[in-house]
C-alpha cells in the first residue's frame, strides 16, 4: 500500500508544481483598485505639462537656432557682389577633373561645389587682392578664382583637390597669356618717356 502511495504521489508532484507556477499568486494581483487608478491619474496629469514645457523649451531652441543660422547666412553687399563673378556651370580641371559649381537657390550668395569625392557649401569672402574667394567653413574648403584659372584646396586636408580649373572665359584669357606674356618680374623697370632697351 505504501509503495501505491509513493508511486501516486511521485506521478502526481510534477502536475502540482506545474499547477502553482501557472496559477497567479497573491502579490501580483492588485491588492487596491482605487489607490492604482489614483497614481494613473497622477502621473497622466503631471505627463502633459512636462511633455508641453519640453515642447516649448525644444521649439525655442530651434527657433534661436534658426535664427543664428539665418543671421549667419545674410550676406553683406559687398559678399554679394562677388557671388555676381562667381563662374557657374562645369568646369574642367586638370588630369580629367571635373568641378561645378552651382548657385543655391535657397540661399543667395552661396553655391555647391561638387566633385568627384567632395561636395561642399561655399560662400564668398571679401579679399583684398579681389579675386574670387569662396569658402566652406566647416569642411575647411576654399575655391579661389583667377582671371585665367581657378583652384580648390582644403585647409583642414593641407592639400590642393583640383586645380587649372577654367570656364570659357577664363581658358580665353590663360590662351591670351599665353600669346602675349606680360614683362618678367626679373626685367628691369622701364622709365616714363624711354624706349625699352634692345635686347642683346
Amino acid at each position: 500500500m505504501k509503495a501505491i502511495l509513493t508511486a501516486t504521489l511521485v506521478l502526481l508532484s510534477p502536475a502540482l508544481v506545474l499547477a502553482q507556477a501557472s496559477a497567479p499568486s497573491d502579490a501580483a494581483k492588485p491588492s487596491n483598485k482605487p489607490a492604482a487608478k489614483h497614481a494613473t491619474k497622477h502621473v497622466a496629469k503631471k505627463k502633459p505639462v512636462v511633455s508641453t514645457n519640453r515642447q516649448n523649451l525644444k521649439s525655442a531652441a530651434m527657433n534661436a537656432a534658426a535664427g543664428i543660422e539665418a543671421a549667419d547666412a545674410a550676406l553683406t553687399p559687398a559678399e554679394l557682389a562677388i557671388a555676381q563673378r562667381v563662374y557657374v556651370g562645369s568646369l574642367p580641371c586638370e588630369l580629367g577633373a571635373t568641378v561645378t559649381l552651382t548657385a543655391d537657390p535657397k540661399s543667395p550668395g552661396y553655391f555647391d561645389v561638387r566633385g568627384k569625392n567632395f561636395n561642399y557649401h561655399m560662400f564668398p569672402v571679401v579679399t583684398s587682392t579681389g579675386a574670387v574667394r569662396l569658402e566652406d567653413h566647416r569642411e575647411g574648403a576654399v575655391w579661389l578664382q583667377l582671371g585665367n584659372k581657378s583652384m580648390l584646396m582644403n585647409q583642414k586636408l593641407g592639400q590642393r583637390m583640383a586645380d587649372e580649373c577654367k570656364s570659357p572665359a577664363q581658358a580665353t584669357v590663360a590662351e591670351n597669356m599665353k600669346e602675349h606674356p606680360g614683362p618678367s618680374l626679373l626685367d628691369a623697370p622701364v622709365k616714363a618717356g624711354a624706349a625699352p632697351a634692345a635686347s642683346k
